[in-house]
């Protein structure tokens, strides 16, 4: 039985996560390199897993709290 192919993609490119942290180019890289943020690399292309941005935004929410 073939599986569905969710709606949503499961990993983002660095401009939609740009888009939805609200971040510039420069610290969505600065993230990635501090592995704030997973990324994973296919080629030249560089993936955020949508996991690694909710993470990332708990993480947040808990050092605020």
């Amino acid at each position: 039985m073939p599986t569905a192919v969710p709606e949503t993609p499961e990993a983002l490119t660095v401009p939609e996560v740009m888009e939805k942290l609200r971040l510039s180019r420069f610290k969505v890289y600065d993230l990635i390199r501090s592995n704030e943020l997973r990324s994973i690399t296919i080629g030249r292309a560089r993936r955020i897993p949508v996991d690694s941005v909710r993470a990332f935004m708990r993480d947040r929410l808990e050092e605020a709290a």
